[in-house]
């Protein structure tokens, strides 16, 4: 069974609601194809500007027209087919509102196969919480349609749709495994864990090896398992995953019996810490990031924010390290100070889409995979903080959503060229932008139900789809769309430190 090439979706930050929504013209594009170091003295910004209230993962149709961002509640579709101007088409929230325990709560990641649209959630586990993959035809993406949903005993923090199954990291604190539906039948038809692989985790501490998250490509899942490294796992056949290798990731012989005090500490910094993978189109260059910190260890400040590496797989089996792409550098690399960690990604052609939440976005060429070549970059991490960055179907523009963590919730659009950022500001000085202190991540994460929207006729069973066509006035998500202070990435964190109790 052979599998296409998918535009995929990934985890990160979150916090805040912004005001309105509006499409913000900002500048205007300079077509060039993509891989060109073309130069050009107009200015490097935005397109475009959609103020949102809530943003997580974003993903692009395949059609090129059309993206669909996670907004903790459900999900919106946006039409993107004129950059300068992208426009909401419809908000789907409330999802499974009518299931026991429902709606499902902090849905940050969704995933596109053709014309099916995955929602997949909570991100983080919480007693008592509604936990489900659901499934909607998007073939009209002004009016997505709700299939079908499976329920699940385990929190999901990234899924994957590819050809009908569901690929979903399932958290359950000790296997961490892979599981993967058939979404027609509803049934689960398997699941792997690195432990299957490799017996020797069972002995290490599970906060060290979370399944973080899972991108399918032809007849491969790479799987994110933090200090286990990402994990090349064969599905020809999805009902009897197998291992194919190993890139990156700790010796688990080496983190067996630690204290509890250097397991928090493992978990933050580097070495290991593998976030997300995916490959380029060729399936011969592979990209993984490290979400990552530094830290205080007595009077010592050991680690740094983690960055992304390029890896030949031209044999799966057999990787090869080519280069690694360093974050940028800020003055407080802490997780209290400047996030400039690697966060969502995407390889399209010979270029590396990049976001690193207030380190902004950046464009490589990698057409050299051994010294890749930073293009372009953009950052305002005063109102920005990037949770994704993904191509376009042309090369005109590419997509980027920044949360509401220090920042404002929202949906940028890039021209896709080489350029600068005139008068960019300085992540050495700066302090990063705004942030409700006040307020914990758990109280940020319950903080009340999504306020009414008038719908345009009768909704689905499932979940209640609004257009654009009511009132500015209507148009926000409302306070409490399962936005959590900050986001999944410190989820991860409590859940390592052995914070998350509940």
């Amino acid at each position: 069974m052979r599998r296409r090439d998918l535009l995929q979706t990934g985890a990160g930050v979150g916090l805040g609601i912004g005001t309105g929504v509006g499409a913000v013209p900002i500048g205007s594009a300079t077509r060039v194809t993509r891989g060109s170091h073309s130069e050009t003295t107009e200015p490097y910004e935005p397109l475009a500007r959609l103020e949102l209230d809530a943003a997580f993962e974003a993903v692009m149709g395949e059609d090129g027209q059309f993206t669909y961002l996670a907004t903790g509640d459900g999900f919106v579709s946006v039409d993107v087919s004129d950059p300068a101007d992208p426009r909401i088409l419809t908000r789907v929230r409330d999802v499974l509102a009518n299931r026991d325990g429902g709606p499902l709560h902090l849905v940050w990641d969704l995933s596109v196969d053709g014309d099916e649209l995955i929602l997949v959630g909570p991100a983080h586990r919480r007693d008592g919480a509604f936990r489900a993959v659901a499934q909607f035809d998007i073939s009209d993406p002004a009016a997505p349609v709700f299939t079908r949903a499976v329920e699940t005993d385990y929190t999901i923090h990234n899924g994957h749709l590819a050809d009908g199954y569901a690929y979903l990291t399932a958290t359950d604190g000790r296997q961490n495994p892979l599981v993967i539906v058939d979404l027609q039948s509803g049934s689960e038809i398997a699941r792997w864990s690195v432990r299957d692989y490799d017996d020797r985790w069972s002995e290490v501490d599970p906060s060290l090896y979370p399944i973080h998250d899972v991108h399918v490509t032809g007849d491969i899942a790479y799987v994110s398992y933090w200090d286990a490294g990402v994990q090349l796992v064969d599905i020809s056949d999805p009902t009897a995953p197998t291992h194919l290798s190993t890139v990156g990731g700790q010796d688990p012989a080496d983190l067996r019996g630690l204290a509890k005090t250097a397991v928090n500490l493992q978990a933050t910094t580097p070495p290991g810490n593998a976030h997300y993978a995916a490959p380029g189109e060729q399936g011969e260059l592979l990209a993984v990031n490290h979400e990552a910190w530094a830290a205080t260890d007595g009077s010592d400040l050991v680690g740094a924010p983690g960055g992304i590496d390029l890896f030949d797989i031209s044999d799966p089996q057999s990787p090869r390290h080519h280069a690694t792409i360093d974050p940028p550098e800020s003055s407080d690399p802490t997780r209290q100070g400047v996030w400039t960690s690697s966060h969502n990604f995407e390889l399209r052609g010979d270029r590396l889409y990049s976001s690193w939440y207030e380190g902004g976005v950046r464009v490589y060429d990698i057409a050299s995979p051994d010294s890749p070549q930073q293009i372009a970059d953009w950052r305002d991490p005063e109102t920005a903080s990037f949770w994704t960055a993904r191509a376009g179907v042309t090369d005109e523009f590419y997509i980027a959503s920044s949360t509401g963590y220090r920042a404002e919730p929202a949906l940028f659009v890039f021209p896709d060229r080489a350029g600068e950022q005139p008068n960019q500001p300085s992540l050495i000085a700066s302090t990063g932008g705004t942030t409700d202190n006040d307020r914990t991540a758990e109280e940020n994460a319950e903080s009340g139900a999504p306020s009414s929207v008038a719908t345009d006729g009768s909704p689905p069973d499932d979940a209640t789809v609004s257009d654009d066509s009511v009132s500015d006035s209507a148009l926000g998500f409302g306070v409490g769309t399962g936005v959590a202070a900050l986001g999944g990435a410190v989820w991860w964190l409590r859940t390592r430190l052995g914070t998350d109790d509940t």
